[in-house]
């Protein structure tokens, strides 16, 4: 009897991850020490940093990637993904959606699929993304798979942004460099740097991991037909967009703002012979009310930014649950079931306020509304059990505590409940 091989099943990371422990997902390091150590300094190479493969392979019976190879050419051509399929020699730049007839065969050469935000579309790819969370979620991206085949690859490159690269099926090269000369290609579809000069190499297997910090010049190369490359990437927004963000809200709250109102007025301005050079009242006036605003200490500005984080990608559908549960029936299933985030929903905490998808969710929500919408932020999984637990061992006093029990057994979850509005939009899943 032959023997099939298995798929390869990642667990999904605990809600409270183990920051001070050794994982071998990061070379027997802890993650306050890889990011003391490595995070956004120095390359990491990871050998059986996923210790399945290996051990399945000592047994005879390799793992195979947890998504098939079929599944990914769906994901390209389905038009929900965003997709790129590039070819060498001579270098060639598709964007999807794909036709099943425009991706090559497994068994071609010098190809390479880039499938992107793959956490929203297979629970491996979300399971996955999970085991980084110790790093702040505002800089996490998304989780991009390449499939390729031999000599696949999208050529020596320097990214502006941290990468972790898990190889998840067959082999490729990795080629690095810290060189300083970045200039690229003239004339390609591709980024691709004129003058790479490697300094280290190495072949990764089914398991392994290569960390790359921002500006390492590198380059990928398949070596088995089917070669997959998981990599977890992370947001590096500039401080011109960040502010930008920020300011483009405050400017939207100025609507509100009484003492900006007021009507310019100059009784006191004098005749003039320049009239065509702007008032010196009018100038220092507009100066006095941006100092008053002091942009650096206004929440709406800072939480302007932290909104702007929060939103999901572009490609990202939400679809309203069908049938849509009424409020007092979502309560109950919050007895036996979870609200758990949309894979493609993001979610941020600043201070109390909760941010999801763009939104500040928490705003002119009662108490226990409140405290659930951050323990979902925190967890991403939330039960009514799971928020009576959370409010004895967060450190809040009796009082609060029982407050808060207190409301959840009164019917808080209305039509205009922000819990059940994200639920009923599609953001929150019960499971």
């Amino acid at each position: 009897m032959t023997k099939t091989r298995a798929r390869y099943e990642p667990p999904k990371a605990p809600a409270i991850l183990p920051l001070d422990l050794p994982w071998p997902l990061l070379g027997n390091l802890s993650p306050q020490t890889f990011m003391q150590r490595y995070w956004h300094k120095c390359p990491l190479l990871v050998r059986q940093a996923i210790p399945a493969f290996a051990l399945s392979k000592e047994a005879g019976l390799p793992l195979l990637s947890p998504i098939p190879d079929k599944t990914l050419f769906g994901y390209a051509c389905d038009g929900l993904s965003e997709a790129r399929l590039v070819e060498a020699k001579p270098w060639r730049l598709q964007h999807g959606p794909l036709r099943k007839k425009e991706i090559p065969a497994n068994s071609a050469q010098d190809w390479t699929l880039l499938i992107q935000g793959m956490e929203a579309r297979h629970s491996a790819a979300a399971h996955v993304l999970s085991w980084f969370r110790f790093i702040p979620d505002a800089r996490l991206d998304d989780l991009m798979i390449s499939i390729a085949g031999v000599g696949g690859g999208v050529g020596p490159h320097v990214d502006s942004y941290d990468v972790f690269l898990i190889q998840m099926e067959g082999r490729r090269r990795w080629k690095i460099s810290g060189q300083a000369d970045l200039s690229l290609r003239p004339d390609l579809p591709l980024k691709i740097l004129a003058r790479f000069k490697p300094e280290q190499e190495w072949i990764l297997e089914p398991g392994d991991l290569l960390y790359l910090p921002p500006n390492i010049a590198h380059e990928g190369v398949a070596l088995d037909a089917g070669c997959q490359t998981w990599s977890v990437g992370f947001r590096s927004p500039s401080y011109r967009e960040l502010i930008a963000e920020g300011l483009w809200r405050l400017a939207e709250s100025l609507e509100s703002d009484p003492s900006l109102a007021a009507i310019y007025a100059d009784p006191n301005q004098k005749a003039c012979l320049d009239p065509a050079r702007l008032p010196a009242q009018l100038e220092d006036e507009i100066r006095q009310r941006i100092a008053a605003l002091a942009l650096d200490q206004t929440p709406t500005f800072i939480n302007g930014i932290a909104a702007y984080l929060s939103e999901p990608k572009p490609q990202a559908i939400f679809t309203s649950p069908d049938p849509v549960l009424s409020p007092s029936a979502l309560r109950a299933g919050l007895q036996k079931m979870a609200l758990v985030p949309h894979p493609q929903t993001r979610l941020l905490i600043r201070g109390e306020t909760v941010f999801c998808n763009g939104d500040a969710v928490t705003e002119g929500q009662d108490l226990a509304t409140i405290k659930a919408w951050q323990i979902l932020a925190q967890q991403h999984f939330l039960t009514q059990g799971r928020i009576q637990k959370s409010s004895k061992n967060k450190g809040l006093s009796r009082a609060n505590s029982k407050k808060i029990d207190r409301q959840l057994s009164l019917p808080s979850l209305t039509k205009n409940n922000s819990l059940y509005e994200a639920y009923s939009d599609g953001w929150l899943l019960l499971e």
